[in-house]
């Protein structure tokens, strides 16, 4: 057999070996994709009473958006009706004031996480 065949022949054995070997490798460490969508969350409606300058409005602010609850931000330096509501509705002179549920029945007067959580939880969507 000339020396020509032999080197043909031999680099086309390691050349398959690589190729199933490299083969077997990728397949191993490639992570599997897990098509498994996203948890939605489903929230009652939410209502913020606020005004721009308070800090622990927007605290309250920060931590509705940074937890994607979707909101209603009624500021009410600017907005009268709001205001109004505020006062006469909800007999409140302070501000956060956070509203849940469609009834309009919980509410929260200052910010806390947990017991806003809690209220989440237990208001109807």
């Amino acid at each position: 057999m000339s020396p020509v065949i032999r080197l043909l022949i031999v680099l086309t054995l390691t050349f398959s070996a690589t190729a199933v070997f490299a083969a077997e490798a990728v397949t191993d460490t490639q992570s599997r994709i897990n098509p498994a969508a996203p948890v939605q969350h489903i929230y009652p409606k939410v209502v913020l009473y606020s005004v721009s300058w308070c800090p622990h409005c927007m605290a309250a602010k920060e931590y509705l958006t940074e937890h994607k609850i979707p909101f209603i931000n009624k500021d009410v330096e600017l907005d009268a009706t709001a205001m109004e509501e505020l006062t006469k509705k909800y007999h409140s002179q302070g501000v956060p004031v956070i509203v849940i549920g469609n009834d309009g029945r919980t509410v929260l007067k200052g910010f806390d996480p947990a017991q806003l959580e809690k209220a989440l939880k237990s208001a109807k969507p």
